[in-house]
């Protein structure tokens, strides 16, 4: 009788600590609510089954409790009562997946339109980079990466020349548009997190990630890393200002290329420099691999 108690306690003290609770989702700030239905479909599901069945644990407690005179019926197999739960565990599942796998599609589903920035991560900061006026990020590898070239752009490629970069863990992306994010990592496993845009994804070593969403809230909100990193993951953390686009734009403006260094740090010569041909540029949506 007293686990019957305990365990029907439990179940209203989870009722009403989620009721009571303070800690709740932050606003949401993006395109993505088709994440939050998701989550919030999944919590239902989730909480009927848990009073369900623990409502009936603490129930067949109390009724089926030892009695002078009642003796236990044994019964090893009930095909009805089988079947019966094996079809409303399926709908369960089914009615978790399917909105999850609806969010995914559009999750991987960039828009032609969408604009493109790359997010690095290292122990333990955040660097970002924007395509110049060419629209095209140059290649990188970490082969190439230097005290003075700490993106790793490949020097070979025209296409890097004018690619914004910005060092800090400040980045500003322009309200009601598209963003695709390119998410690269210079040594382990991180994860770019903006709890307000709900997306997120993990930077692999040697591979390029990438998610989308469109800031559709002006404001300012924390990057945080949510992959145990190393002994600083505490203190990897970003701002990201969303702001109308005229502001985005003259932001932008103001960031260093990756040729304006590299040219005030080269040494002069008479000699004109050779003229390269570039190569077949990409898609303005598709991250130029790493070679």
């Amino acid at each position: 009788m007293a686990v019957a108690i305990a365990i029907a306690l439990l179940v209203l003290g989870s009722i009403a600590f989620h009721v009571l609770s303070p800690w709740w989702r932050t606003p949401l700030a993006s395109n993505w609510g088709s994440i939050d239905s998701a989550l919030t479909i999944t919590l239902w599901i989730c909480a009927v089954a848990f009073v369900a069945l623990n409502l009936f644990l603490a129930y067949a407690l109390y009724r089926y409790r030892h009695r002078e005179g009642h003796r236990a019926h044994y019964e090893p197999e009930n095909t009805r009562l089988e079947k019966r739960l094996t079809f409303w565990t399926a709908i369960g599942i089914a009615g978790m997946l399917a909105p999850g796998l609806l969010a995914w599609n559009r999750f991987v589903t960039v828009p032609k339109d969408a604009a493109i920035v790359e997010a690095t991560g290292q122990q333990w900061q955040w660097s970002f980079r924007f395509p110049g006026a060419d629209g095209v990020l140059g290649t990188s590898d970490v082969r190439h990466i230097t005290p003075d070239n700490p993106f790793g752009l490949n020097p070979q490629d025209p296409y890097g020349r004018d690619d914004k970069l910005i060092e800090g863990s400040e980045l500003h992306l322009p309200l009601n548009k598209p963003v695709k994010m390119l998410l690269r990592s210079k040594d382990v496993l991180h994860d770019f997190y903006v709890p307000e845009f709900r997306a997120r994804m993990d930077l692999v070593p040697g591979i390029i990630t990438y998610f989308w969403l469109t800031p559709t809230r002006p404001g300012t909100y924390e990057v945080l890393c949510a992959e145990l990193c190393g002994v600083g993951h505490y203190m990897m953390r970003g701002t990201v200002i969303v702001e109308p686009e005229p502001a985005f734009r003259a932001w932008l403006a103001k960031q260093p290329t990756y040729a304006q260094p590299a040219t005030a740090s080269a040494p002069a010569s008479s000699e004109p420099a050779p003229v390269q041909t570039p190569p077949k540029p990409i898609a303005a949506n598709q991250p130029r691999g790493e070679r």
